[in-house]
């Protein structure tokens, strides 16, 4: 029988189990039913940019598709600086990103998101503070899976931190930060303070600095809202933004000219925003914005919702801010936009990689309208040379 102490630990962590780690594989299996059966006969694809990346990646059953769609923006990088690609450890960025997390919940009495979720600048963030390492060096897998699977540890984590911000001793000690840590290392491991690579001893920020060699301070993330002065800085008003960090601020057109703009540069784009929409289909590996809702719909053009190109809705500055608005364009994806693609029609997708394997029509990638980016983005990460210089110097960066 449980003493009463140890109740209150154990309902937080089943609550937070049920109700918040699984949230990435709640979106996965709800957006099974957006498929048609001949889809990809329907579409002829011809490719305008398809920048080099490495090997799509399966984040499993964990809410990290930011560590991976971040890892992947900065695999391309080093393509694009002319170095060989490794392939960075996406769970060594999160585990550091969830120590911070724990360390930002603490502090501020719980009033922040935890859970697996975060943002591209996390990865960043980290990398600047803690280096990176190669993923042969640190796959997370410490608990005899094959695959992310964080639920358990996420449960753990969750009830711990809510202990300590009860702060039962009256005054909090520094043990708590060990017991939080040693709890993440033992389901991920621990995190290697040197290692070998190549014949060569490295710690994680000289494999950063000599291996990868960006210089974090050269991205910027960028978002676009009615509600703040264009070419200003101001907080991303996301749940994951549990660091509070800023985004610059443009017009909603410019998100896809800066996409645009780096892409024929040779700059791939990290992406973050909602793939929740019915016309988002991941079986089907399309997504666009359709010109009439989906409940309007009769049977029959649901069905053929994805069986080629079909009519857009103009996207409006007006129609992406209430959509965040109101909730239904949320933060619940990041993935990394590597190229430009064309329909049979003319029409322009981006060429989109994403961390959920190879098991889509086009083996781990898909194709997204402008439209789609314009209304469903949250933020976008680039290096600053592939900003148009007008806009680079209306942000100042």
């Amino acid at each position: 029988m449980y003493t009463t102490s140890i109740k209150p630990f154990l309902l937080a962590a089943t609550m937070f189990a049920s109700v918040t780690t699984f949230a990435q594989d709640n979106l996965v299996n709800s957006l099974k039913v957006n498929a048609s059966e001949n889809s990809k006969a329907s579409f002829k694809f011809t490719d305008v940019i398809n920048l080099e990346n490495t090997s799509v990646k399966n984040q499993g059953s964990s809410g990290t598709c930011w560590s991976y769609a971040a890892n992947s923006f900065i695999e391309s990088e080093m393509v694009r600086m002319g170095k060989k690609p490794v392939e960075i450890s996406q769970i060594y960025s999160a585990r550091n990103t969830y120590i911070e997390k724990g360390r930002m919940y603490v502090r501020m009495h719980g009033a922040v998101t935890l859970g697996d979720g975060g943002a591209l600048h996390d990865v960043m963030n980290m990398y600047k503070k803690y280096g990176a390492v190669p993923q042969s060096v640190y796959t997370g897998l410490n608990y005899g899976t094959d695959k992310n699977k964080f639920g358990e540890m996420g449960a753990l984590t969750q009830g711990l931190l809510e202990a300590v911000v009860k702060n039962p001793n009256g005054q909090l000690t520094p043990n708590w930060e060990t017991a939080y840590t040693a709890v993440i290392d033992s389901y991920l491991g621990q995190a290697p303070k040197s290692f070998d690579y190549n014949g060569k001893k490295y710690t994680p920020e000289s494999f950063a600095k000599e291996i990868i060699g960006i210089n974090p301070d050269d991205y910027v993330e960028i978002s676009s809202f009615q509600e703040y002065p264009y070419y200003t800085k101001n907080v991303l008003l996301v749940p994951d933004n549990w660091s509070l960090d800023q985004v610059y601020n443009v017009k909603m057109n410019e998100l896809t000219d800066i996409i645009d703009n780096g892409l024929k540069n040779g700059y791939s784009v990290a992406w973050a925003g909602d793939v929740s929409e019915k016309t988002f289909s991941w079986k089907n590996g399309v997504a666009f914005v359709s010109d009439k809702k989906f409940d309007d719909m009769t049977a029959e053009e649901k069905a053929d919702l994805f069986n080629g190109p079909k009519k857009e809705q103009i996207t409006t500055e007006a129609m992406r801010q209430q959509a965040f608005d109101n909730y239904t364009t949320t933060d619940d994806h990041g993935m990394h936009i590597v190229g430009l693609s064309k329909d049979q029609n003319g029409k322009e997708y981006y060429i989109v990689k994403n961390s959920w394997g190879e098991s889509n029509d086009y083996k781990g990638y898909l194709y997204m309208t402008k439209e789609f980016v314009k209304y469903k983005t949250t933020a976008i990460m680039v290096h600053k040379g592939g900003i148009p210089k007008e806009i680079a110097t209306k942000l100042k960066v």
